[in-house]
Formats: structure tokens, sequence, C-alpha cells
């Protein structure tokens, strides 16, 4: 039985790829063990693998980034970027490879899987690959590879095609690596040397794409911008497939029924990480859709549904329902606009059965996922995380009378189906190496 190590910081939208990436490879006969924060700890043991805590000094809470990275909340563009960067990928390195380093000498492995964003495992894979097991990745956000095709990594451009738009992108990738981000890169540096590692020459917006032996990309090529760059190490698998069987019936909300009622359905969610105030983005979108000829479906992400009537100030909309979570699988392929955040695990699952998309997105990667659904044509991107909500409700109207949104989503739809089983491409992979 091959034993895999998998590794990821304790974020969920990150996290939660990874361990059904795992749960697929312990179903095809492998022993995998997940190395994460300790409040993952049950998630990980229910999905039928082994945990192993990440050390106390890197195990941070997703849902208080601002006690890991205070002051985060004072900063603005570029300055917030580069101090997140920082303080979620630069300095947690020594103490997550250490981890690794304990696990590795404490159990035989027969390859590592690790999380695009596990940085920890650069020491490793600085390393010669006869003296390393085989090492792989998955990424389950866009491609931050530098690019002449591509403008930078969170400025959220459009990529353009012309001489001139290359001649854009030379100069902002070289502008932000010399300035705004070169201490990204010494806080790199500084802590690879921390565990006797030289500086690697690759930098940290292509270390995924440079450093893994092979790089699994949960998306399709059709959502991803072009780049020449681009190594043949890395794999558009597509986003992880449904795991099969319905839920219960005490699973769905007692208003399910509802959604077959012939009315368009909408659904809004802010994920479950930037859903703290909820007047971002699902308040907005209840008012806007109100007095409209639609069933509006809102999850709030594990949020307490009496807290949306506390955000709207009164009472909830007649055409809206409220849950905490609803089963995606069994609501999307019901679903005729999906309102988000940008989260990529969701826009991904929406993708997958064909529901075009408006986005309003303004924290970690969700701007460079609502530039590429504008860049695909499956949808709108607002171009803010608080949107008004006449913006809204033009821009879900203008999705529903326009056919050519659904259009473009189903041809993402049908570029994932065609593809096989990701975790399938990932399991033949690993054996083939080890």
């Amino acid at each position: 039985m091959p034993a895999y190590l998998l590794c990821c910081p304790p974020i969920y939208g990150h996290l939660s790829p990874l361990v059904d990436v795992g749960r697929g490879l312990g179903e095809r006969g492998a022993d995998v063990t997940v190395l994460t924060g300790r409040k993952y700890e049950d998630l990980v043991i229910r999905s039928g693998l082994s945990f192993a805590p990440l050390p106390a000094e890197v195990d941070y809470d997703d849902d208080d980034l601002d006690a890991w990275l205070p002051g985060r909340d004072k900063l603005h563009g570029l300055a917030a970027v580069r101090f997140g960067m920082i303080g979620m990928f630069a300095r947690v390195i020594p103490a997550q490879w250490r981890a690794v380093e304990s696990l590795l000498a404490s159990q035989p492995f027969d390859a590592i899987v690790g999380e695009a964003s596990f940085t920890g495992l650069a020491p490793y894979l600085a390393r010669a690959r006869k003296d390393r097991l085989p090492v792989v990745g998955v990424s389950a956000v866009p491609v931050i590879l530098g690019s002449v095709d591509a403008a930078p990594f969170g400025t959220a451009l459009q990529p353009g095609a012309s001489g001139l738009a290359r001649a854009r992108n030379r100069a902002l990738n070289a502008f932000l690596l010399r300035g705004p981000f070169r201490p990204v890169e010494l806080a790199v540096n500084g802590a690879l040397a921390e565990v006797g590692v030289s500086p690697t020459g690759v930098s940290f917006f292509d270390f995924a794409y440079r450093s893994f032996d092979l790089l699994f990309q949960l998306s399709v090529e059709g959502m991803e911008y072009p780049r020449r760059e681009l190594p043949s190490t890395v794999r558009f698998v597509g986003p992880l497939r449904p795991r099969p069987g319905l839920p219960h019936a005490s699973d769905l909300p007692a208003w399910w029924g509802d959604l077959d009622a012939g009315r368009p359905v909408v659904h809004v969610s802010q994920g479950t990480i930037d859903n703290v105030d909820l007047g971002r983005l699902i308040v907005p979108t209840l008012r806007a859709l109100a007095n409209d000829d639609v069933l509006v479906v809102a999850t709030t992400g594990g949020r307490p549904i009496a807290d949306v009537a506390v955000a709207m100030g009164g009472d909830i909309p007649s055409n809206a329902r409220i849950a905490e979570f609803v089963p995606y699988d069994e609501l999307l392929p019901l679903c005729d606009v999906f309102v988000t955040n940008g989260g990529f695990g969701g826009v991904q699952r929406a993708l997958a059965v064909g529901v075009p998309l408006v986005v309003a997105g303004s924290t970690e990667e969700k701007p460079e996922v609502a530039a590429r659904i504008q860049w695909a044509g499956c949808g709108i991107n607002l171009r803010t995380g608080s949107p008004r909500p006449d913006r809204v409700r033009d821009a879900v109207r203008r999705v529903l009378r326009e056919p050519g949104y659904r259009a473009a989503s189903e041809a993402l739809r049908d570029e994932i189906r065609a593809l096989p089983d990701p975790i399938d491409v990932i399991s033949g992979a690993l054996a083939h190496m080890h």
C-alpha cells in the first residue's frame, strides 16, 4: 500500500480540496497522512485519513487572520498584499519545514502532495531529485506564474494580446519584483537561510510552477490566461468531481421544493471566510432582487440565519430563502445565476454545471478570479467587494437576459466534463513516480 504525506496551511478553502484528494487516494488503496492545523483534525479524521498537527507557531485560525497578521486591517493595496504574503507564506517556512522533516524521519512515505501555497516544502524541493521523494502540488487558486502574456498576479488586469500589452506586463512584473514585492523575496530568502538553505533563485510567484515535480491545477485552460512560460509539468485537471450519493432529505431545508416553482433561481454566497460582514454581498443582493420575479437562495457559510435579518435591519424579502449551508452539488444545477465574492472553489463548482456568475470580490485571490470570469465571458465582474444593490440587480438581470454568459459557462462545463477524473490522474501520476 503506497503511503503519501499531504501538506496544507490551515486555510479551509485550500485544505478542503486537498482533503478530498486525500480521501480519493485513500479510496484507491493509499495510506494518507495530512499535515495541517488542529482546527481541522476532525475534518481529516472523518475523511478516513491520518492527522498530523502543524507546530503551534504556524497554526493560525483562518477565521481570525487579524490575530495572525495584526495591523493588516490598516493596510491597503500593494502594501496589504505584501504584508499578507510575508505573514502567510514567508515567515511560516521554517516551522512548516521542520514539521515535514520530523514526519519524514518518523515514518516511510512514497511521495509528498503539497497544496501549492504550502511553502514549507521549499527547503525539501531545493534538494536534488535523487536525494528526495517525489513531490507534487495541487493548486486550488488561479495561476500566479509571472509571464509576459499576463499582468502580475494581484493587479487583476486583463492580459491583453498586443505588443503594447506585453510591454506593460514586462514593465509591471519587473517593477513589482524589484520594488513593492522585493521584501517578500527577502523574507523568503531569510526564512530559507534559517533552515540552512540558500536562495533558490525562483521568485515567490513562480515557486509552485517551477519547483514541484508536477503541479495539478484544479481548473481548466479555458478559465486561465495563456502563458508561454507555463512549464510542461503543470497539468490542468479540472475541479474535483462530486462524491457519489445524494444527501438525505433531512439534509435539505424545508423550503427546498420552492426551487421547482419555475422562477429563475439566484444563489448568493460570501463563502466561509469573508462572511463576517453579511452587508458586503448577501444583503445588497437580497435588497436588489426583493421585487424581481426570482427566487434568491442565500447561504451564510456557517453564520446563524438570524444574522441575515439583523444585517438587513428588518424582515427577509418574501422571495428569499436562507440557510447556513446547502449541498452545492444539489443546489447549483438548479441555479440560473450565482452571485459570489469569487472564492475559487465555489466558482469552479458553478462552472462544472454551467452556471454563469456575478462576482464581487476584493480580498485574497478573489479579484483575480473575478477578472478571469470577465475574460472567459462566463459572468460579470462588479470590480468591488461591496457593491450597491442597483449594480447587483443590473448584473443579475443582464446575465439572465443575455444568453452569451450561459453559453460561455456551458462551454467551460463541457471542457471540464471532457477531462478524466482528477483524482484518477493524480493517483496514476503518483503511482508512476514512485
